[in-house]
């Protein structure tokens, strides 16, 4: 697969130009508006990871592609992209139109996690269609962003992650009621979120990260220093699903971002997701999604 395209590039194949500060591996903070489509204008953008995070605001019919999942956009949404989910946004609405912004990891340094939300996390969802009155709220929001932006205040980006963060919480308000967890003082949960965050380590696969070591319960346990009855149990309390149901759909959901995006032939995919046999890989696909991985490539 390519390689995630970075801040830098983003500015070069938008603007032709850089930002001084991309130049001080420093922490990088900048707003846009959308522009409205026009014939003859590229209406899509590659799909592919970037390495930095994106916050939009979408207004217009359209379609994007989040790893493995498709959004249909009917009116209005509200999205987060991160560094570790590529994507892609479709439209063929003439009145598309928006804002978002972007900022790498380190601007966030000194300031919560902002991966530990479930909206920036693979698993979790990534783009929420909006109604009427949300929309207003959303704007507003982003129009403080954008007037902090462009001030002279000393301490402006000390506001702007603030009402980033404020457009985070009502992302999560907007999540589906289960993927919420309980408090954070549970040691299951704990448990259960080392596992999750190991699991997401071992991707997206590319040139640059071709193989996974953790491919069992076993394997995560002993990484763990845990019996591994206790790292299934935390997992089935957390999430309702086994260690090794959330191990397949993550090799599953992988499997299938490879089969439609790169050009590694099936033997490669199955090599790279720790199947030591390509017809091992074949008959874990095929029992998963009904169809051989040479049958869903050129079903895409």
């Amino acid at each position: 697969m390519e390689k995630p395209e970075s801040l830098e590039e983003f500015y070069q194949r938008k603007f032709n130009w850089l930002p001084e500060d991309l130049k001080k591996d420093m922490g990088h903070f900048n707003i846009f508006r959308l522009e409205p489509f026009w014939e003859g204008k590229v209406k899509a953008i590659p799909y592919r990871r970037r390495d930095f995070y994106k916050v939009m605001l979408v207004q217009g019919q359209s379609q994007v592609h989040y790893a493995d999942r498709v959004y249909e956009v009917k009116k209005q949404a509200l999205s987060f992209s991160n560094p570790m989910v590529p994507y892609k946004w479709d439209s063929n609405h003439s009145t598309l139109k928006g804002v978002y912004c972007i900022f790498n990891p380190q601007f966030f340094v000194d300031f919560p996690d902002i991966q530990k939300y479930e909206i920036f996390q693979p698993q979790g969802t990534h783009v929420f269609e909006l109604k009427d009155e949300e929309v207003f709220a959303v704007q507003q929001i982003f129009e403080r962003i954008e007037a902090e932006f462009k001030s002279d205040y000393k301490y402006k980006y000390d506001l702007i992650r603030n009402l980033i963060l404020e457009l985070v919480h009502i992302g999560m308000k907007l999540q589906p009621a289960e993927i919420h967890t309980a408090q954070h003082g549970n040691a299951a949960l704990r448990i259960a979120s080392i596992f999750l965050e190991l699991l997401e380590r071992q991707f997206p696969i590319d040139e640059t990260h071709t193989l996974i070591q953790l491919r069992s319960a076993s394997d995560f346990a002993d990484q763990l220093n845990i019996h591994v009855n206790h790292l299934n149990r935390a997992v089935k309390e957390m999430t309702g699903k086994t260690t090794t149901q959330l191990i397949s759909e993550r090799l599953i959901q992988e499997a299938k971002i490879l089969l439609r995006q790169s050009r590694w032939n099936v033997s490669e995919i199955a090599f790279a997701l720790g199947f030591t046999e390509v017809t091992h890989f074949n008959n874990f696909f095929k029992k998963q999604l009904g169809m051989s991985p040479t049958q869903f490539r050129k079903g895409s």
